[in-house]
């Protein structure tokens, strides 16, 4: 089968075995590359999610609405406030990764997502400071959205361009993996805050601490970033707008598939980053077990996304897309149904643990095949768009349905129902995407 991505035709053949790309590649990325591109990329997704698991204690604090679920109703509203900048970044940042060079646009991203996080730790609560203090926090949510669309564009684009033959969904992978390293980091602080401190302690200024620790490793980040290789090789002169005109006049059809494509993979990822709030309120579990649950989602969703991005390299992309998001989809409901006629640690860490493996597999390999279908020129602004999107539309809005529906509804089973509607939507765009394993992505 052959499409056109760009004017030029590329083909497309059936799974075939494992064997070295067809293509010239650019010289072989280092260890100290991938490094330094994974490792600003789990700062910012650590910086990012944070304010997840701690949305209870930050709704306690900047947001003192009446009513059980009213703080966190305004907290994971917030949260969601974070999304909405995303397409921006992704415009701003990815078009700049595109005319620059993916370098630079990586750098600038770490510089800005750490103003946000600053931002977020240093702000006195509304009992001290009053309406300023939830107007400074949201305005510190839009900066790390910003940030974080313009991230991930970029640091794919910069993986998938430098990796040996054979292995692009591989290091691909790293994207994703990294996001789990940076979930299972900040579960790993939240155990630590939750199991050290009491209650009070921990509500009143413990939350701030994981923020805090990041900010220290910003320096680390940049120096590192400082080292990276350059991928795009040229650069024509196009304007931001020119580019973006470009994706939209000729990768339409690619972009809304993407969307949709992604749709469920950011719709799961928000459920279980939402999970350690969902367990206090939802089962009653102490937030130590709550946070253990995060830890052992990041862990999982690392080996997930390395594992699908090394089974891509030999078997195809479509398969890896299709079969853990069906399994999935087949097995939220009775999960949820199962956790809360059983409530312990143990049947939370099956379910959370399931629900990141199938989800990282599916989304690793999502996360390959949008890159490798656009050409080299605008890559990174595509991919960012369509990362922003639905990331926006559907996970800058999950935990909000979710909390909601749990309040309109009194079934704290409700989230899984989202989870299979927005499952079947992904899967039938995921249907209609070719194999990507054989494009050419030096073009």
């Amino acid at each position: 089968m052959t499409t056109s991505t760009a004017g030029s035709a590329v083909s497309f053949v059936p799974p075939a075995p494992p064997r070295a790309d067809t293509t010239p590649m650019q010289p072989t990325i280092s260890r100290k590359a991938v490094a330094a591109a994974i490792a600003g990329n789990a700062l910012e997704f650590y910086d990012f999610v944070l304010y997840a698991y701690f949305a209870i204690y930050i709704g306690q604090t900047f947001f003192p609405v009446a009513g059980e679920f009213g703080s966190l109703l305004a907290s994971v509203a917030t949260f969601g406030v974070g999304f909405f900048t995303r397409p921006l970044g992704s415009v701003l940042i990815g078009a700049f990764a595109d005319r620059v060079g993916r370098k630079p646009a990586l750098i600038l991203t770490v510089v800005l997502i750490t103003l946000g996080t600053l931002g977020i730790a240093a702000t006195p609560g509304y009992a001290t400071i009053g309406i300023a203090a939830p107007i400074i926090v949201v305005v510190c949510r839009l900066l790390q959205g910003l940030a974080l669309g313009g991230e991930v564009g970029p640091a794919t684009a910069l993986l998938l361009e430098m990796a040996p033959p054979g292995k692009r969904a591989f290091y691909t992978s790293w994207q994703l993996a990294s996001q789990g390293l940076a979930v299972a980091v900040g579960g790993l602080f939240g155990v630590i805050v939750s199991s050290s401190l009491s209650p009070q302690d921990l509500a009143s200024w413990g939350w701030r601490l994981p923020f805090l620790f990041s900010l220290v490793l910003v320096p680390i980040a940049v120096y590192i970033r400082r080292s990276l290789p350059e991928t795009l090789g040229h650069n024509e002169g196009a304007s931001t707008a020119q580019i973006v005109g470009k994706v939209f006049g000729q990768q339409r059809r690619w972009v809304v598939l993407g969307v949709l494509m992604m749709m469920a993979t950011v719709v799961s990822s928000q459920f279980g980053n939402f999970m350690a709030t969902y367990a206090i309120k939802a089962l009653k579990l102490p937030p130590a077990v709550a946070q253990s649950s995060v830890l052992l989602a990041g862990l999982l969703t690392f080996g997930g996304a390395l594992f699908a991005g090394w089974l891509c390299d030999r078997h195809g992309r479509k398969a890896l897309m299709l079969l853990p998001r069906v399994a999935l989809a087949l097995a939220i409901v009775p999960m949820l149904v199962w956790l809360h006629s059983a409530p312990t640690a143990g049947t939370l860490f099956v379910v959370v643990g399931i629900l990141a493996l199938l989800t990282a597999m599916s989304g690793a390999a999502s996360l390959v095949v949008v890159p490798e279908l656009i050409p080299i020129a605008i890559r990174s602004t595509t991919l960012s768009l369509v990362y922003a999107i639905a990331a926006t539309v559907f996970g800058g809005t999950t935990q909000l349905v979710v909390t909601w529906l749990m309040a309109v509804t009194g079934d704290p089973v409700s989230p899984a129902w989202y989870i299979v509607a927005t499952s079947v939507i992904s899967l039938i765009a995921m249907a209609m995407l070719p194999e990507t394993r054989d494009v050419d992505v030096t073009k």
